[in-house]
């Protein structure tokens, strides 16, 4: 299947069924959609907050939920299938490689730099690595292939950390201190080969405008964040994404990243306790007022609370809100437990769209870049499991552009 004919299909989708994905179960007690699938709301507001953990990273495999979860599961597996590209890399590498480096961030660097190194037509002139960090990408990058290059980062202590460890491989990789937001053009070159494992938002669309505009030979792009943009909505680079007409906000755009594989025993308890506390103020501030509508919490309220009551009045504090005390405080966060419970369960409805959603604004993207000349091919450089954001953009100038 073709990129556009994909796209065109992934539009019509969400289109049809954005009554499922749109609205947070987060922020409204009840959803638009209950009153058309009662049987599927009602199964999944009985579940447990264990249920939907077990659930979270693959809502797919829920077969037993009522109609119409398991069709919606099953169009969304068409609708995203995508080759998993692999490749090897020349072992044993050096220690200093990846010192100081978390396990999973490195097998992600190591399974995108073997199949980016596999897939590429040619070996690059000089590889780009865009907002580079340390430069960790580029290091292996160099020395799996022995071409230069040139890591890009705002940061200039990163910059100098990543130099003295480049310099210690004797390895050719040049670290610039640079805003890739206020890029001069000639940074990039046509024999060049971009490359930028998990770019946000803006940076990343950034990248794919500067390869363009400088007729770079070769790009691979794993992007992330989608809603880390300066503006209040996506805006659409290639004319078959403006003619889509589909209107996402920020909010919205941050749907594909409500899914985590990497957080740890300790960070989910605290997780879902904020999470709780949240959703208890929420019920709340809702009674209390006699205003049914959600009340947005500062991230981090001044404190640290220790406790819900100390939570609460810090949030009534900031919305400067004087709210009478509820029955009981720890019968309330027991109803922000249930609570949580069913938003999370809920949320499994909206996480067959997850997917989709990313794929279609990767391929918008995508398509950009075919329409500019490019060849473009996706697929995935790992399992979910390492990252959910594991989609590989390879993109090669065609040869009069080079």
């Amino acid at each position: 299947m073709g990129l556009l004919e994909r796209f065109n299909l992934l539009t019509d989708w969400l289109q049809r069924h954005q009554a499922l994905w749109r609205q947070r179960p987060f922020t409204h007690l009840q959803l638009s959609w209950e009153q058309d699938w009662p049987a599927l709301a009602q199964w999944l507001r009985q579940r447990s907050l264990a249920d939907a953990e077990a659930a979270q990273l693959q809502p797919a495999l829920l077969t037993d939920a009522p109609a119409p979860f398991a069709e919606l599961a099953v169009e969304a597996r068409a609708l995203c299938s995508l080759p998993r590209w692999h490749g090897d890399l020349m072992q044993p590498l050096p220690e200093l490689l990846h010192r100081h480096m978390p396990g999973r961030k490195w097998q992600q660097i190591t399974r995108f730099s073997a199949v980016t190194s596999a897939r590429m037509p040619a070996s690059p002139q000089r590889w780009v690595d865009w907002c580079a960090g340390k430069g960790h990408l580029g290091r292996l990058l160099a020395w799996h292939s022995q071409c230069p290059v040139c890591c890009l980062e705002w940061d200039a202590a990163l910059c100098d950390a990543g130099q003295q460890l480049s310099q210690q491989l004797q390895l050719p990789v040049q670290h610039l201190t640079a805003d890739v937001m206020q890029l001069p053009l000639a940074q990039l070159q046509p024999e060049d080969a971009a490359v930028a494992l998990h770019a946000c938002g803006d940076l990343h669309r950034q990248l794919i405008e500067q390869v363009v505009a400088a007729g770079c030979a070769q790009l691979a792009l794993s992007p992330c964040c989608y809603n880390r943009i300066s503006a209040p909505q996506h805006q659409p680079i290639s004319n078959a994404g403006r003619q889509a007409g589909l209107q996402l906000s920020r909010d919205e755009l941050g749907l594909p990243l409500q899914q985590t594989a990497t957080a740890g025993a300790r960070e989910r308890r605290q997780r879902d306790r904020s999470m709780a506390w949240r959703l208890a103020c929420d019920l709340w501030q809702r009674e209390a007022r006699g205003i049914d509508a959600y009340l947005p919490t500062p991230s981090k309220p001044p404190g640290p609370p220790e406790n819900l009551q100390q939570f609460c009045q810090a949030v009534a504090n900031h919305h400067q809100l004087t709210l009478a005390a509820p029955p009981c405080w720890d019968a309330l966060e027991q109803r922000g437990w249930r609570r949580l419970a069913e938003v999370r369960n809920l949320e499994l409805v909206a996480g067959l769209f997850r997917r989709p959603l990313e794929l279609w604004l990767v391929i918008e993207r995508a398509l950009y870049l075919q329409e500019a000349g490019y060849s473009v091919s996706l697929g995935e450089f790992c399992e979910a499991e390492l990252t959910p954001r594991n989609l590989l953009l390879l993109a090669t100038a065609s040869p009069d552009q080079v």
